[in-house]
């Protein structure tokens, strides 16, 4: 599953080659010059990691840094902050609003990669290869096998992308539209009612007589995985 990031860089330039790079290496780029428009695209479709300038227009990277650290949706995404703002207290200062790491301008693409990566393994411990667990569900992306109280389950392959959607991103809301682009790739012409009957397989082969519903259906708004009651 491709990974989201969101550049919020006010250079076009350097936004431009941002994004050049990471499409390379096969992420899914949105960007976008605005702080403002940064915190509305966030909360339209959480991105897996940030790359966010200090400087940047209508908010700055730091304002923007310390609410999405507010926000229960966005608290824990990785953020990367570039700055051409060297000194010691300004790192600090970025660090301390929330930032997971710090470049300072001029920096080199490839170790904005490899840092990247490195927040990606640590926040999604599936691009990793690493066990997902929710409730007694457990999920090996590397061994493509999914598990429910230690009994082996059988799902199919949209299913299983499903259900790593879901664990990977548990009590979050997915809209339709967002399982079609995160599932089945933004290119695919899949029609949502598609998407309910995957759901409903993924609920058959997953539940469990008794046992908690785990996919909750959340009126007007999509699914989610949750365990409460």
């Amino acid at each position: 599953m491709q990974p989201s990031v969101l550049i919020v860089e006010d250079d076009t330039a350097l936004s431009e080659l941002l994004q050049w790079h990471f499409n390379s290496e096969g992420y899914d780029v949105r960007a976008t010059a605005d702080g403002e428009d940064a915190l509305i695209m966030v909360r339209e479709d959480l991105p897996d990691l940030i790359v966010l300038d200090w400087m940047i227009e209508s908010l700055s990277g730091v304002e923007v840094c310390r609410q999405l650290r507010k926000a229960k949706d966005s608290a824990r995404v990785p953020i990367m902050m570039l700055t051409a703002r060297g000194e010691e207290e300004d790192k600090i200062r970025g660090l301390k609003t929330g930032a997971d790491d710090y470049l300072t301008k001029p920096f080199s693409p490839r170790e904005l990669l490899a840092r990247a990566e490195a927040l990606l393994r640590r926040s999604r411990p599936a691009l990793a290869g690493e066990m997902l667990a929710f409730a007694d569900l457990e999920l090996d992306p590397a061994a493509h096998r999914v598990k429910r109280g230690g009994e082996v389950l059988h799902l199919g392959p949209t299913e299983f992308r499903l259900l790593r959607h879901f664990m990977e991103k548990p009590r979050r809301v997915h809209s339709r539209q967002q399982l079609i682009d995160a599932v089945w790739g933004m290119d695919k012409e899949i029609d949502e009612r598609t998407v309910d009957v995957h759901i409903r397989r993924l609920r058959q082969a997953i539940e469990r007589p008794g046992g908690t519903e785990l996919i909750r259906t959340v009126r007007s708004a999509g699914y989610s995985m949750d365990d409460a009651a």
